[in-house]
């Protein structure tokens, strides 16, 4: 089994009316996670909108949601920033909270080096015993890590033991560099069956509010080799994938938790709430997936 198992959901951070994390809300959700057949969950990721949660918001979220699955899923903290040193510390905090690993992005607006990405991963994983997943995400960071980067980490960082990959043409030259038994996860739920025909373990997903179940047959038929019937999820899947990906995420799968019953707060500026437009496109590709019932 790989290092974090093959269906990871990026958790949303719920919000309060008031705009304050709503704390029960994120256990409710992760129990529901966990029920529907996730190994792991992502806390205070990009999908939480990590960049406006204050530390003291992170830590407790990652507390609370160890406390509630913890014993059923991993937990894996999003600690990493553009800053190193904060870096680190965030992720000693966290590794208190008992979490069970640490997703690091690669360091945004600095536009560091191969060289720079490299050091700044290597200080963050050598000062915790936790398992670290990276994440490349170029559209998001404006640099983009490259596999013998990668290969490099995960060869001389023991618990370097995972990438979560936004560039699909990249799984291959990661893998075929990378020490046997490194895992990549997609990082686009379109890709996801795309990559794992390169050799990734699974996803990192955002669809999974929604279809959690869905995508775990997908995952599993694949792995068992009935790729027909995989495919055909996927093809099924698909234009939810891209569907919730119309403007910035996370907008539209908060936008679609509320439609399909379960909210989840709106959002923390600069994000702002889907427009009505978007929110009448995204109801009928919420009811052509056959999730808003009769």
């Amino acid at each position: 089994m790989p290092p974090f198992g093959r269906l990871i959901t990026a958790m949303v951070t719920p919000l309060a009316p008031d705009g304050s994390v709503d704390y029960p809300r994120a256990r409710e959700l992760a129990r529901r996670l966990a029920d529907q057949g996730n190994d792991a969950l992502v806390v205070a990721g990009t999908t939480g909108e990590s960049p406006t949660l204050t530390r003291e918001e992170k830590l407790r979220l990652f507390a609370e949601v160890v406390a509630e699955v913890g014993d059923r899923v991993r937990v894996i903290a999003g600690t990493g920033t553009n800053n190193t040193q904060d870096s680190i510390a965030l992720t000693r905090e966290a590794e208190a909270t008992g979490v069970h690993g640490i997703l690091l992005v690669t360091p945004y607006y600095n536009r560091p080096p191969q060289e720079g990405l490299y050091r700044h991963f290597r200080a963050i994983a050598e000062a915790t015993r936790l398992p670290v997943m990276l994440y490349n995400v170029p559209s998001r960071t404006a640099v983009n890590l490259a596999p013998a980067t990668v290969a490099r980490l995960a060869r001389d960082c023991p618990n370097v033991v995972a990438l979560k990959e936004c560039v699909a043409d990249q799984v291959g030259p990661v893998l075929a560099q990378a020490p046997e038994g490194f895992a990549v996860y997609s990082g686009d739920d379109a890709a996801t069956l795309p990559m794992m025909a390169q050799g990734a373990a699974g996803v990192v997903s955002v669809a999974s509010h929604l279809v959690s179940p869905q995508m775990r047959r997908m995952i599993d038929a694949y792995i068992r080799g009935d790729v027909a019937e995989a495919a055909r999820i996927h093809r099924e899947l698909l234009p939810l994938f891209k569907g919730l990906f119309r403007t910035t995420n996370p907008i539209l799968v908060k936008a679609a938790l509320e439609l399909v019953g379960f909210p989840v707060g709106g959002l923390r500026l600069p994000l702002v709430e889907a427009t009505a437009e978007e929110r009448e496109e995204l109801r009928r590709v919420l009811a052509a997936a056959g999730l808003l019932g009769a």
